[in-house]
């Protein structure tokens, strides 16, 4: 089977063609600056990338270009050709717990959940009508970013507020990154051969979220009511003090939304460094000795350190594998060496020297990065969204 994966965005598209069962990728693209000036895309096939500037008024036209990439690189000769289409959904609120074939009655549930997610959920919603316009006899299926979640109890996922405001509003803690966490799970499962596993995954990248996960079911998680909790990332502020809001909207006179856009966009490792929102410019900072760099580097480290310990202990100790996953996860073997350093109380330790070896620009990617000694089994795995994708849509259209 062909199945094609879609993470739709307010500007942005990126798919891919995956064959299923071989999980061989054909092609992979990603538009960017839809409905804005300067907008372009890039195709991937067998290593080489091409970039074109194209006018993309809307995702409509993402999606012409894209049937274009797959019938002019020989992917497909018809549309008939792809048997799924799997889409990327960021939020499904307490609805969905797993992914769903796509329905009418499913798009419209989805629509109640777009003031939990208003940047993107909206956005995704009109791709998958464009979609469906453009391939009305494909079986389309949605993917929800907080589905694999949905396994945490009332303990974990409610707040310590007036319950009335869960009842009636919804608000509780929700979860994101589940994809990929999802992806991680069964790929440990495989490693450690073991059907079911108690994991801490760690999905650290301009983004970043731990996971507890107890015998392949998220119990808890740092991301809550919107990805900006949690730990410090390279533009969202974390976990901070709800007081900090009205003080300092009385001390600068800046409206709620103006704050949220603080928090969201002009925080974390940009908000203590002054300068940089990519961990890897933080790095350079460090090297020339810049106070505020290394200072956001080990707010960082820090906060990561204390969740991990925390979904130690969560976990009763009975801990399958610590995992690093996504762009920083994946890469910063500095980064990842100084958080286990700070864990050996927990008796979790490393091999300096393995983990050296994996980066995803490397010819070794995945593998255990702990000593012979460590009580807790360290792994570099490279995260799949697309793949995750992918698998729910074969698996649930066949």
């Amino acid at each position: 089977m062909k199945i094609l994966t879609v993470n739709a965005g307010s500007s942005s598209l990126k798919f891919n063609c995956i064959e299923l069962p071989s999980e061989n990728e054909l092609i992979s693209g990603y538009f960017e600056k839809i409905g804005m000036n300067g907008s372009f895309y890039s195709i991937k096939m067998n290593g080489n990338k091409t970039k074109r500037e194209v006018d993309l008024k809307d995702h409509s036209d993402a999606i012409t270009y894209l049937q274009e990439e797959l019938f002019s690189n020989h992917i497909v000769s018809s549309l008939d050709e792809i048997d799924g289409v799997g889409h990327r959904l960021v939020h499904g609120g307490d609805q969905f717990k797993d992914s769903v074939l796509i329905t009418e009655e499913v798009l419209h549930e989805c629509e109640k959940f777009n003031d939990l997610a208003p940047l993107h959920n909206p956005a995704m919603l009109a791709c998958i009508r464009a979609f469906q316009s453009a391939m009305p006899t494909t079986p389309m299926v949605g993917v929800f970013d907080t589905s694999f979640h949905q396994t945490m109890e009332e303990l974990s996922y409610l707040y310590s507020v007036p319950f009335s405001w869960y009842k009636e509003y919804g608000i509780r803690k929700y979860g994101f990154h589940g994809t990929s966490h999802k992806y991680i799970t069964k790929r440990m499962q495989e490693l450690l051969k073991k059907d079911c596993v108690n994991l801490i995954n760690c999905h650290i990248g301009s983004g970043g979220s731990i996971c507890c996960i107890k015998e392949s079911k998220s119990i808890d998680t740092t991301m809550g009511f919107s990805p900006n909790s949690g730990i410090m990332m390279g533009t969202r502020s974390g976990d901070i003090d709800y007081s900090v809001i009205p003080f300092y909207m009385n001390k600068s006179g800046k409206t709620l939304a103006e704050v949220d856009t603080i928090l969201n966009k002009q925080s974390g490792l940009l908000g203590i460094s002054e300068k940089f929102a990519d961990h890897r410019d933080i790095e350079v900072g460090m090297n020339e000795g810049d106070h505020q760099c290394i200072l956001a580097n080990d707010m960082y480290v820090e906060r990561i350190v204390g969740y991990i310990a925390k979904y130690f202990v969560k976990l009763d100790g009975k801990v399958d594998a610590l995992v690093f996953t996504a762009g920083l996860g994946e890469n910063a073997r500095e980064f990842r060496e100084e958080i286990v350093s700070k864990l050996s109380s927990l008796g979790i330790l490393i091999d300096k020297e393995e983990n050296r070896k994996y980066a995803s620009y490397m010819d070794v990617q995945e593998g255990m990065i702990s000593s012979s000694d460590s009580k807790v089994p360290v792994y570099v795995v490279p995260t799949n969204e697309e793949l995750m994708i992918a698998l729910d849509t074969y698996n649930i259209i066949s």
